[in-house]
């Protein structure tokens, strides 16, 4: 099974941006904590970062290899019809998630337009947000495939 994974928009500054709400962890070692997991797991991943919306539309068009979707749409979430669009093409589950609790920032946070397309979210829990994403990735996964 395979798992695509694709953090959005300045999540590469992890580690440097905003720690009091992102945290310390940089992405590389949240990446190498979601492959140790995904060994664990018996799963491959698939792992990509894009600060580009066309792109990760792409990345997500091209995804047909792929069991399920853990995304990290970032300031995407409450903006791009076309990353929720592209979800909703494909025929792979998706697991949307978030380092913060979305719904305790800003009022204009409160919004996804990535949940109504996603078989479920995970947010607030920091870098263990992505480890619980994937293991809910796993999970639809394999009912999606039980289901076939």
């Amino acid at each position: 099974m395979k798992i695509l994974v694709i953090h959005g928009p300045n999540l590469n500054l992890l580690g440097a941006r905003e720690s009091d709400i992102y945290g310390i962890k940089t992405l590389d070692e949240i990446n190498d904590s979601l492959n140790s997991l995904a060994e664990e797991l018996g799963v491959e991943l698939a792992i990509h970062q894009s600060n580009h919306e066309g792109e990760i539309v792409e990345i997500i068009q091209h995804s047909g290899k792929c069991s399920a979707l853990l995304i990290n749409p970032a300031a995407y979430t409450h903006t791009s019809v076309a990353i929720r669009d592209a979800i909703a093409a494909v025929d792979i589950p998706a697991v949307e998630i978030h380092l913060s609790n979305i719904y305790k920032r800003e009022e204009f946070r409160h919004t996804s337009l990535i949940s109504p397309v996603a078989s479920g979210q995970v947010a607030g829990f920091g870098p263990d947000s992505y480890l619980l994403g994937l293991r809910a990735a796993v999970i639809v996964a394999n009912a999606k495939k039980s289901a076939s």
